[in-house]
């Protein structure tokens, strides 16, 4: 019987939609860090799955298709997803992908739960959030400053 999931595969994947899965490849890799893992063809030769792996960590991708009933947030008005990262160095990250022309749209900065994280935007407009766990928080003191 095989394992489910497949042996490196965790087991909530999250699946993104781009009009251009082959740049979505190139962009992710040079500006986030991300490794490709695994590409599928279409029909028309333009790639219609993608995998990649950051750490231990996987997402999947798609070309955005009507007949599917997918877009891209290059389609769409307004961000309808986040993505949330862990990273060793969130400081170091965000200046990587800062240089690879990643827009940044929050900068690194500690938060109440623990977290230093920053956000950016992909090629495409996908949120990103990245983060390092800098110290733990007892769930009765996770209140946001003010409250």
């Amino acid at each position: 019987m095989p394992q489910n999931p497949p042996e490196g595969v965790p087991q909530i994947v999250p699946y993104l939609n781009y009009r251009d899965v082959a740049a979505a490849l190139d962009w992710l890799a040079k500006s986030f860090g991300f490794e490709q893992q695994l590409t599928m063809p279409g029909p028309d030769g333009a790639i219609m799955h993608a995998e990649m792996t950051l750490g231990a960590g996987r997402v999947m991708m798609g070309a955005a298709s009507d007949e599917q009933g997918t877009a891209s947030p290059a389609d769409l008005p307004k961000v309808n997803q986040s993505l949330y990262v862990y990273v060793d160095d969130v400081d170091a990250h965000c200046a990587k992908a800062r240089a690879a022309g990643a827009e940044i749209t929050q900068e690194p900065t500690d938060m109440f739960w623990g977290d230093r994280m920053y956000a950016a935007l992909d090629g495409e407009g996908h949120h990103w959030t990245f983060a390092t766990h800098l110290r733990d928080v007892a769930p009765e003191d996770l209140k946001p400053p003010g409250a």
